[in-house]
């Protein structure tokens, strides 16, 4: 039986995923992981994407920083910004996914691809470029380790008290890589007070930016463990969803 193509001509979703890695400083990073996990190589990374779930198109937006737990390689997640509401609250109280509701703009018009992402009002990630030609495609199956945390601190608020302390989850997904295209292009990360990546991780150089197309063969998510609860209080307030730091769920005053 022929393998089933991952998406029909003119169907929503399923499309190449738009990766965009820079530098930054290196001791932008360290103060963003809760404490048991270490910074890794000071590569930001942001995906832009549109995929099926839940029978419907979501958009979506990742920022990544590369860290290790116990030993193992992978990438931290600041937070997930996606325009399908009924996704958002179920994958942080069951995962920890860190997932807000956000506007998410991404298109390709024969080779120029543009995307612009807007939370709260506040534009805070937009890339415009031009694809130049294939690139590398990663031979075999790749496995990745991505980092969420899961907790809920204790009715009432009171002090470094939670009903569920926190614990690091484990998404390892592997998957194979079908198409890479390269693009030459800009981005640009505006400061914004929900989104604050130009604040925390201000870019340094762009090191690549590429449309990728994946077939995802199996995605395993597990508890990798508990954090030291009375380090990570100080990491426990976000902004929404997401785990920028944050003040009554809200943003830090400046």
């Amino acid at each position: 039986m022929s393998e089933a193509p991952m998406s029909t001509t003119g169907e929503m979703g399923g499309w190449p995923k738009l990766v965009v890695k820079y530098t930054t400083d290196p001791a932008n990073i360290g103060p963003l992981l809760p404490p048991g996990l270490t910074a890794l190589d000071p590569v930001v990374t942001v995906g832009i994407y549109c995929v099926p779930i839940l029978g419907e198109p979501e958009y979506g937006v990742s920022v990544k920083v590369p860290a290790e737990w116990n030993g193992v390689a992978g990438q931290y997640n600041l937070g997930m910004g996606i325009d399908q509401e009924a996704a958002v609250f179920i994958s942080g109280e069951l995962n920890g996914q860190p997932k807000f509701l956000c506007d998410i703009r991404y298109h390709r018009l024969g080779d120029q691809v543009g995307a612009r992402t807007i939370h709260q009002g506040y534009t805070f990630v937009e890339f415009e470029g031009t694809v130049t030609g294939p690139g590398d495609v990663v031979s075999g199956d790749v496995v990745e380790h991505e980092w969420w945390t899961k907790y809920s601190r204790a009715i009432g608020g009171a002090e470094k008290e939670y009903d569920f302390a926190p614990h690091v989850v484990d998404v390892a997904t592997t998957f194979e890589q079908k198409h890479v295209e390269n693009i030459d292009g800009e981005l640009r990360l505006l400061d914004s007070p929900w989104d604050p990546i130009a604040r925390y991780l201000p870019m340094g150089d762009l090191v690549s930016a590429q449309l990728v197309t994946h077939q995802a063969k199996a995605r395993d998510i597990t508890n990798a463990g508990p954090l030291d609860p009375d380090a990570f209080w100080p990491h426990a307030d976000v902004i929404g969803g997401s785990r920028w730091p944050g003040h009554r769920g809200g943003p830090k005053p400046a």
